[in-house]
């Protein structure tokens, strides 16, 4: 196979604790996923159009907004309806997360296991709902 024919998913990643942040992006570097890591909500829309990921993990508290509400935001965007969004939380979990009309194609509750992190993520980029 051609060196120029892999192609790297592009994976967002808004988190505001920076440990979890570098700790989300090293693992998904070492598994040859292209990270980008925010640490607020408010530049991620020129971020996107920038990127165009194939996938956002999304931290439902962050310093400047609600992740259900971004949720919907890209939910309710043209361009960002699409993309598949992972919410993560250490605050909920996937019996007490209310996210509303606009569902999450997955959820992870912090602490999280890294394989299960990564089983999402692959789960998701394939399709899946979790």
């Amino acid at each position: 196979m051609a060196i120029g024919s892999i192609v790297y998913k592009n994976i967002l990643v808004i988190e505001d604790n920076h440990a979890i942040l570098d700790v989300i992006t090293l693992i998904l570097q070492s598994e040859a996923y292209k990270v980008t890591g925010l640490n607020k909500s408010i530049d991620m829309m020129a971020h996107i159009q920038e990127s165009e990921p194939d996938l956002v993990i999304l931290d439902i508290m962050l310093p400047d907004g609600d992740g259900r509400d971004i949720l919907k935001q890209l939910r309710t965007n043209i361009k960002t309806e699409h993309i598949p969004v992972l919410l993560i939380s250490a605050r909920y979990t996937q019996e007490n997360i209310q996210h509303g009309e606009y569902k999450p194609n997955g959820f992870l509750a912090k602490p999280f296991d890294i394989d299960d992190l990564l089983d999402r993520i692959e789960g998701i980029l394939a399709g899946k709902t979790y």
